[in-house]
């Protein structure tokens, strides 16, 4: 058996292991990247990017069905389904190119094909090779979740969302099972590009909204705009070649409900780490060490914020502190920011109004509809709301919720306030230009400073306040 020995083994060569790599080459050049199926990450390959390429094309024929409303006459679009999907898979292989050429652009050396499993503490057994690490980085990832049964009975008609990159066509129909971010997009974006699509939740929510009152908002719009089907007994089965669902038949079921981590097959058992009671990990995130052992995990398979920037930083992370172990240092995170790439828009940043509720923080909310937003209303995407949460007392920003136009660029104005320690004042200290979508995030912000009832500053300070007022006070 051939034996390697290094100073840190890192399992699993996505967003996660790289960062992990790149962290720990910065101490040591005793690096070993371990991987068993194919370097490039999960984004490039099957989730950010092909998913915002067929996104951008859904959007593309919407657009020309919607140019009526504004007065401009087009014909109804034909959508060339072979077309679409060559620029997907193209566009996809070009993202996929760039990291591969990362990846072995790295010393051969310092690579390890082949699939790990622990023999012993500090010890893998990868592909019949020996390794010995000092501490060990584990950033496997994880794949679709399909229910039991599911496979054997629906056979080739059953997908998962790493399928669908690898179209020739598009289909002319079919079900989409999971109604949270990957299901919601796909099923949103198949729909505009002419496929008859079916969405189907097996809960009662649609997408990560949890304020009580944007969630229900949430259903409604999509339910405008999709066949929805919520709280749905699900129990598909193959009738010819085509699938039956709810009554309805389908080309094919796409299977969206939610991911596992690639945890298993990985001799874990000879390590006894603490997991919790779902068996997920339980680690310390800001250092991404497993248990007291010189075990670091990073990425998706931690179940913390399945999210490429999250991956990036916690791999960082792991990595560097195996490098350093036993010298292992705490390190910050960055405020929460997730986007839901949908039609309205999805954003949550800083803390959920649900997360608040867990933690009994004493907090406000500042509402704004966008139904009559100037901006959304001028561009015919005037749908959706945005709820603002700031602390009692101090007026600090903790996290917002909204469905709406211009999400993702909101959603990052309001994580970086979050990041900040930013206050309602603060917020409403900066610039709005007019007209703007972000203008309804002001109107928010002044319901919210309002509600909390807080002290203006001096009049000198404030580049917001109603100086007449300050003056006839």
């Amino acid at each position: 058996m051939v034996t390697f020995s290094c100073d840190v083994a890192i399992i699993g060569a996505g967003t996660a292991g790289m960062a992990a790599y790149r962290a720990a080459r910065a101490h040591t050049d005793r690096v070993l990247l371990i991987e068993a199926a194919h370097y490039g990450t999960t984004c490039a390959r099957v989730g950010c990017m092909p998913s915002k390429l067929l996104i951008a094309a859904a959007e593309a024929a919407q657009a020309v069905r919607e140019a009526h409303r504004f007065g401009v006459q087009a014909e109804a679009p034909r959508i060339d389904g072979r077309a679409v999907m060559q620029r997907v898979r193209d566009e996809r292989d070009r993202f996929v190119g760039f990291v591969l050429e990362t990846v072995h652009g790295w010393p051969e050396s310092t690579r390890l094909f082949g699939r790990a499993r622990f023999l012993a503490p500090g010890v893998l057994d990868v592909a019949g090779q020996r390794v010995e690490a000092r501490t060990v980085v584990i950033a496997t990832g994880s794949r679709p979740f399909v229910p039991a049964g599911w496979r054997e009975r629906l056979g080739a008609r059953l997908i998962v969302n790493d399928d669908v990159f690898d179209w020739v066509d598009l289909p002319k129909s079919i079900a989409v099972v999971g109604a949270g971010v990957i299901g919601l997009e796909l099923a949103l974006a198949l729909h505009k590009l002419g496929v008859r699509v079916r969405l189907f939740a097996r809960g009662d929510r649609v997408g990560p909204l949890t304020d009580p009152e944007l969630q229900p908002l949430a259903q409604k719009l999509f339910a405008e705009d999709l066949p929805l089907t919520l709280s749905a007994t699900l129990d598909p089965t193959l009738d010819g070649d085509q699938v039956l669902v709810g009554g309805e038949r389908f080309e094919a079921l796409l299977c969206t409900a939610g991911r596992q981590a690639n945890l298993d097959d990985l001799g874990l058992e000879t390590l006894n780490l603490p997991r919790d009671v779902e068996g997920h990990p339980l680690i310390d995130r800001h250092t991404s060490q497993w248990g007291g052992m010189p075990v670091f995990i990073a990425g998706d398979v931690t179940n913390d914020r399945p999210l490429l920037h999250e991956a990036s930083d916690a791999g960082r992370i792991a990595g560097d502190n195996a490098a350093r172990w036993p010298d292992v240092h705490s390190r910050p995170r960055r405020a929460p920011l997730a986007i839901v790439f949908s039609e309205p828009q999805i954003a949550i940043a800083g803390a959920s109004h649900s997360e608040l509720l867990a933690t009994g923080r004493d907090f406000d909310v500042g509402r704004v509809s966008f139904a009559d937003q100037g901006r959304s209303r001028v561009m015919l995407v005037n749908r959706g709301g945005l709820h603002v949460y700031a602390e009692r007392g101090t007026g600090r920003l903790l996290g917002a919720e909204m469905i709406g136009p211009a999400a993702e660029h909101l959603g990052h104005l309001l994580a970086w306030s979050v990041q900040r320690g930013d206050t309602v004042q603060q917020m409403l200290d900066c610039p709005f230009y007019h007209p703007v979508v972000e203008e309804g995030l002001r109107t928010a912000l002044r319901q919210l400073h309002s509600d909390l009832h807080l002290l203006a500053p001096p009049i000198e300070n404030c580049m917001d306040c109603d100086t007449e007022a300050e003056a006839g006070a």
